[in-house]
């Protein structure tokens, strides 16, 4: 049999990573979300880097060498994904983490690794930069979006937000620590990065699991099973804080959203629209625990709706993104978020308004409080230690 077809079958039928051509060439098989990545690399490829040497100089020689090296292969197969696919580059972005940690794995090099994630992203027309204290390597790409959580440099002014930082544990001293960057002859893009996600890959189903919420309400115990996707973790673990109309746009994955929102509608029927919102309240309010995010993460660190279902508990902003996820799902109705110095809730407007509305723009809208509290919360109540706040509107939706 020809030995192409040979490589060719066992590519197609084997899990493995790497299938071996020869003693120099190599297929490189992955599993990314659902998807079949497929490129060929050989050992001519491969690009020497002393972790123990860093310098403005050893990365001008990294940059130097892989610019003599062919790597259509993993172009082809970069872009491949992207035509199918039409990746945010948030999971663009993933997609080059992990060919990079095929050809160079983080363990054995990290340097390196992180030096081909640079290179990718700059071929692929982003706008990158790299700088260095001592034997820090720290990776930026400009980025216009407001982001919260990460450091970011300006050059040109431009911003550029830092994509490596959790890599040195999220904590880095700059003051102590200043970093310098590094002086690169490269092409000049000016794609800017984006944390905006608004379609998820299309996961396969062994990649569920059911989860069971149990909650009660108006002394009626529910007892619900969806399904849910470990990946999503790992697909946004390393998600920064962004602004709200970012998270708003994040959607759940497909077979998580056909069990929940069917299960809410079967529930909701025959219900009028404030009694519908009411019970989306209480769900949201009581069917997970409540948990602060330095408690549970460190940090501050903003669930998206599909997070919430998998993590062990959420606080108030989680509960807003999840409950606006499903009243624009299921009545699609205007929203406004209001933020606090110390909380976060949210106000629908209803054809009539609920109890005490809140008046922005002339319109006016109904606290529906989704945190669970001390005491009841109706619609239309604001929590008492609130009404002398004042307050942001952080977000206003319209249908």
């Amino acid at each position: 049999m020809n030995k192409g077809l040979v490589i060719l079958f066992l590519a197609l039928i084997l899990p493995a990573a790497v299938l071996w051509a020869n003693e120099d060439q190599r297929i490189v098989r992955f599993s990314f979300y659902g998807d079949s990545i497929r490129f060929r690399y050989d050992k001519s490829q491969s690009i020497d880097f002393n972790e123990a040497a860093l310098s403005d100089a050893s990365v001008n020689r990294f940059y130097a060498a892989i610019k003599q090296k062919d790597y259509t292969a993993v172009f082809n197969a970069l872009n491949d994904y992207k035509t199918e696919k039409q990746p945010d580059d948030w999971l663009y972005y993933q997609l080059v983490r992990a060919i990079a940690q095929q050809i160079s794995p983080k363990e054995k090099n990290y340097l390196r690794y992180t030096l081909y994630k640079w290179y990718f992203m700059l071929q692929s027309g982003y706008d990158p930069l790299l700088s260095i204290n001592g034997n820090r390597l720290l990776f930026y790409i400009q980025c216009d979006e407001n982001i919260y959580n990460i450091p970011y440099r300006m050059k040109d002014g431009r911003q550029y937000v830092c994509l490596n930082y959790h890599d040195y544990g999220s904590n880095i001293d700059f003051d102590r620590f200043p970093f310098a960057e590094i002086a690169l002859a490269t092409p000049q893009h000016h794609r800017s990065f984006s944390y905006k996600v608004t379609r998820l890959p299309v996961f396969p189903a062994t990649d569920y699991v059911t989860k069971e919420l149990k909650f009660s309400m108006y002394n009626q115990t529910y007892d619900y099973k969806i399904k849910v996707n470990p990946k999503i973790k790992t697909l946004f673990a390393n998600y920064p804080t962004v602004d709200y109309n970012t998270y708003f746009s994040i959607p759940l994955s497909n077979e998580t959203r056909a069990s929940l929102i069917t299960m809410l509608k079967k529930e909701l029927k025959g219900l009028s629209v404030r009694n519908g919102v009411d019970y989306l309240m209480r769900f949201t309010r009581y069917a997970f625990p409540f948990e602060e995010d330095t408690y549970q993460f460190g940090q501050e660190k903003r669930l998206t709706p599909e997070q919430t279902l998998l993590y062990d508990g959420s606080d108030c902003e989680d509960r807003v993104l999840f409950f606006y996820y499903l009243v624009k799902e299921i009545y699609n109705l205007p929203m406004i978020v209001m933020v606090y110095p110390q909380h976060v809730t949210i106000a629908v407007k209803f054809h009539k308004p609920i109890g005490v509305p809140v008046i922005y723009n002339g319109e006016a809208y109904s606290v529906c409080e989704p945190t669970p509290q001390k005491e009841d919360i109706r619609i239309g109540q604001l929590l008492p230690q609130l009404k002398k706040e004042s307050y942001e509107v952080a977000y206003v939706y319209k249908p």
